[in-house]
């Protein structure tokens, strides 16, 4: 089942992105590094805790 959550800057804590993944195959949270449009950089961005 997969399901979606939104990415959140690390540095500016700004809610950017939107994904989707694989409860069952990837059971740990999600880091990537994108494009921050507040922090003119490229950052990390992990899962959003609920």
């Amino acid at each position: 089942m997969r399901s979606k959550f939104t990415y959140r800057c690390d540095v500016c804590k700004n809610e950017n992105y939107i994904g989707d993944r694989n409860k069952t195959k990837q059971p740990d949270k999600m880091e990537i590094q994108k494009f921050c449009r507040k922090c003119n950089a490229k950052t990390l961005h992990k899962e959003k805790s609920k």
